[in-house]
């Protein structure tokens, strides 16, 4: 099935389109939001609300891009949503402390994504807990671009922003990691 068959079966409410979107773009974006979040439980929620959007919203896509752009861009609102609402509830926490107990957390992402090899897991460690300080913006374009390895002019089309915005927040996302990652001397 072509994309452009498969968007007219989304329309169509076709549930064979929506199964092969579903298989088709799952373990990308699956890993994509568990890069963004670093909580397999968050993840698969942020991954799940994805296609629901996607499934009430495909009557408004205008093919302006491609369909796993389009698909992405609606992942990557949904793990900001979660970010965002993750930050209000820590600073809550610490507002509060009584009233909302530390929620437990997710096993470690780090240790979820493939291809890490034991050895190295203390450093990518090190590496994403630092990528989970960064500012928000800059921690997606850092994500997007170093971890899922997607080109400038595919994240411009994500953020929605020029590629001067982009590099300069890779560029500030570099500078704050290099003064995190930094060895105490």
């Amino acid at each position: 099935m072509t994309e452009k068959e498969l968007i007219q079966g989304l329309r169509e409410g076709d549930e064979l389109a929506f199964r092969m979107l579903v298989d088709q773009y799952r373990n990308r974006l699956y890993y994509a939001l568990l890069n963004l979040l670093q909580d397999a439980t968050e993840a698969e929620d942020a991954l799940q609300e994805t296609f629901i959007q996607v499934y009430q919203s495909i009557a408004s896509f205008r093919e302006e891009s491609g369909l796993y752009t389009w698909v992405y861009r609606i992942a990557t609102r949904k793990a900001l949503e979660r970010m965002r609402k993750q930050k209000s509830m820590r600073r809550l926490q610490s507002l509060l402390p009584w009233w909302m107990p530390d929620e437990k957390k997710s096993v470690d992402a780090v240790l979820l994504n493939p291809g890490l090899q034991a050895e190295r897991r203390e450093t990518a460690n090190a590496l994403f807990r630092a990528i989970k300080t960064l500012p928000e913006n800059q921690r997606l374009a850092f994500t997007l671009i170093r971890i899922q390895g997607m080109d400038y002019e595919e994240v411009c089309k994500i953020m929605g922003l020029g590629v001067k915005a982009v590099e300069s927040l890779m560029s500030r996302a570099k500078e704050n990691l290099k003064r995190k990652l930094k060895p105490n001397d």
